[in-house]
């Protein structure tokens, strides 16, 4: 499928949804993620912001996640679509567009397939919440913060993110 430039493609609910790229300071946000977490990712999970689509058996959806650890097996294919079940942890970083479908349905499917934590990053509220405890129902925890504070990751991670980094400097 042809994606216009500065678009990306997702699959939700069994439709194509076309949303556009993140904005460039979206950037210093997922670096910061990526080097806080990656020492305390379960061994061998890699964290990456590389856009490639999840898939979700049964769900129909596959997501491409601005953040994520995943076991580094995942990506021994040729198939464009990854499992979704080597996710150990997702990061959605909210845009104007992406906002109620991060807080909505990928909230609630990444709890239901069973990814052990889920970073949601709200850029419009400058808060970040942790989801932790996958349900059937989506998640049974969460604690959020406003940008600049500390937050605890919890298990597998088991560390706290700063996210002093999210709050942007100039525009």
């Amino acid at each position: 499928m042809h994606v216009p430039d500065g678009y990306r493609a997702e699959i939700i609910g069994g439709n194509i949804v076309v949303s556009p790229w993140s904005r460039g300071y979206y950037g210093n946000v997922m670096w910061s993620i990526r080097s806080q977490l990656a020492p305390y990712a379960p061994q061998p999970h890699r964290l990456e912001s590389a856009p490639f689509l999840f898939a979700f058996p049964g769900q129909e959806r596959a997501y491409g996640p601005d953040v994520y650890a995943a076991a580094a097996s995942v990506f021994d294919t040729d198939d464009v679509f990854l499992d979704g079940e080597a996710l150990s942890l997702v990061g959605e970083l909210t845009s104007t567009s992406t906002r109620d479908v991060d807080w909505g349905d990928k909230l609630a499917v990444y709890g239901r397939v069973g990814v052990p934590v889920y970073l949601l990053v709200d850029m419009q509220k400058q808060q970040t919440t942790v989801f932790w405890g996958p349900s059937e129902n989506g998640y049974n925890g969460s604690e959020t913060t406003m940008f600049g504070n500390k937050l605890r990751i919890p298990k597998p991670f088991d560390c706290d993110l700063d996210t002093t980094d999210f709050l942007r400097r100039s525009r």
